[in-house]
């Protein structure tokens, strides 16, 4: 980099949330036209901190200094910091899926002429947008109508529109498959090269190898070190470290299977799209998982893995669903949710915030909230029983929160996605369907939930495991299959699956089996 001159820095960050100490005397400097990654455990304190640079928490909410291009920077709102050139892509896209592109990209900065839109210059802007993050899509199309990488894109277009000089990205590849996460960095790398500065967020610790070009770690709020990545000594191990604070030899737990009958069959699966219901997106899928085996999912973006799960699990998704069940040889019906409840199922959403948690219900109503029943006497709920339940997973899941009375949304994702298994344990389930739950969860907190899951199969009970992750799967499952275009392409053991074989099945084309 030619030029090294600093465009940011934050010295002596504090802040405190009633009492607690989220930001503790953090330093942070980024230099100009880098891409500069933060990491760190779920409440560590990275998104606290860029809320504070970007004017979500205002001047005066907290101590310390900001100077951006070597002036101090106060800034009293968002607005305010998107006016010097600062704009932050947050972990949950905020797009309307109603509108079109060119209406989201210009949402609230719009192109107007004496108070009236202008939308031919609209369209022509989004469109020059659009071609500069490689998103070949026509402006008019809704939001709806596109898949979460190409929204990703969307929202970066957004961002570009209110020429920005700093960009912040949080966790931007989360909700993303392999191929859609290196097309995005591609497109980081190409705006570096531009000469726009970013702040990548991210779990991903081979994407932050791969693209940033130095790391800081944060960790109980305070910073740790800033990491140069074109050191020697620049790995994994050593960014890990510095996040845990110990060193982690192994990403996965060791685990020795002990895998008994067969308890769980699904065969000619079959479900069409709710809306246009002439297109198949399960295509007369058939698998099996036995007691104690952890059985994985491995497909691209749309391949149809969320549809079948969801589709299995009471009709949650789909039109015109057909096929057969059964548990233990014998056909069941799992065609609501009570159902299949009531048959040992239970499936934990992809999407906890939207779907798994109330998130401003307690940790105690949410673990509760899927066998009410069993806390109620005559129909009326016994509260002590049910705050006895909670406090028993929040030691058993070790749940990182000083009471079962804490409202759900104040934890970290980690911490959130133990109160969502926590909540259909409860219920007792034989079978359980995992759809990507380690996303947005950083590398310590993926350790217990994978030592969780073992746990599970150790129990006796059969383990859906669905990921975009190839080697997530390949560290955790005992059989793979991969699934494209809605069906299943593959049934691969552990011992024969590689990243390059499931990927080949992944993308054969269901005309090629």
């Amino acid at each position: 980099m030619a030029d090294q001159q600093t465009i940011l820095r934050m010295q002596g960050i504090t802040k405190d949330f009633s009492g607690v100490r989220a930001l503790d005397n953090v330093n942070l400097d980024v230099r100009r036209g880098e891409v500069h990654g933060i990491c760190g455990e779920n409440g560590a304190g990275k998104s606290t901190l860029m809320k504070v640079l970007s004017g979500v928490y205002p001047h005066g909410a907290y101590t310390g200094t900001i100077e951006l291009n070597g002036a101090e920077a106060t800034f009293s709102d968002i607005k305010a910091s998107e006016a010097a050139g600062i704009a932050i892509i947050h972990q949950e896209l905020a797009l309307n899926p109603l509108q079109s592109i060119a209406e989201n990209i210009f949402l609230g900065n719009e192109r107007a002429r004496r108070g009236v839109i202008d939308w031919d210059r609209t369209a022509i802007e989004a469109a020059e947008l659009l071609a500069k993050v490689g998103l070949d899509e026509n402006p008019a199309t809704r939001i709806v109508e596109i898949g979460v990488g190409k929204q990703q894109l969307v929202e970066i277009a957004k961002a570009m529109a209110k020429d920005v000089s700093l960009l912040i990205l949080d966790e931007p590849t989360a909700a993303l498959n392999d191929e859609d996460s290196d097309h995005l960095l591609d497109l980081i790398a190409g705006m570096r090269d531009h000469g726009i500065t970013c702040i990548l967020i991210s779990h991903k610790l081979r994407e932050v190898r791969r693209i940033a070009d130095r790391v800081t770690v944060l960790r109980d709020g305070k910073t740790i070190e800033t990491i140069d990545m074109s050191a020697p000594d620049a790995t994994e191990a050593r960014i890990i470290k510095a996040m845990v604070g110990r060193e982690l030899n192994n990403l996965f737990p060791p685990h020795q299977p002990n895998i008994g009958r067969e308890l769980f069959r699904v065969e000619d699966w079959t479900a069409y799209h709710p809306v246009d219901t002439s297109r198949v997106v399960v295509d007369h899928a058939s698998f099996t998982v036995h007691a104690g085996e952890i059985v994985g999912f491995a497909g691209l973006m749309g391949a149809g893995r969320t549809e079948l799960a969801m589709s299995l699990f009471g009709r949650l998704w789909g039109t015109n669903v057909s096929g057969r069940v059964y548990k233990d040889g014998e056909e069941i019906r799992t065609a609501t949710v009570d159902e299949a409840v009531s048959h040992g199922i239970a499936y934990v959403t992809e999407d906890r915030k939207r779907y798994g948690l109330n998130l401003i219900g307690t940790i105690t109503t949410n673990i509760s909230a899927v066998a009410l029943a069993r806390f109620a006497r005559w129909g009326i709920i016994d509260r002590n029983q049910e705050y006895l339940s909670a406090e028993g997973y929040r030691k058993d899941m070790n749940i990182k929160t000083p009471s079962v009375s804490e409202v759900v949304g104040r934890l970290s994702g980690g911490n959130q996605q133990k109160v969502v298994l926590s909540k259909w344990l409860v219920s007792g389930p034989d079978v359980l369907i995992l759809d990507e739950p380690t996303r947005g969860i950083d590398v310590g907190a993926k350790y217990e939930i994978y030592s969780l899951i073992n746990a599970l199969a150790n129990q006796g009970k059969a383990v859906v495991m669905i990921s975009s992750e190839l080697p997530e799967l390949l560290g955790m499952c005992d059989r793979i299959y991969t699934i494209c275009e809605g069906a299943v392409t593959g049934d691969v053991p552990r011992a024969e699956a590689t990243q390059e074989s499931l990927m080949y099945l992944m993308t054969m084309g269901k005309e090629l089996r």
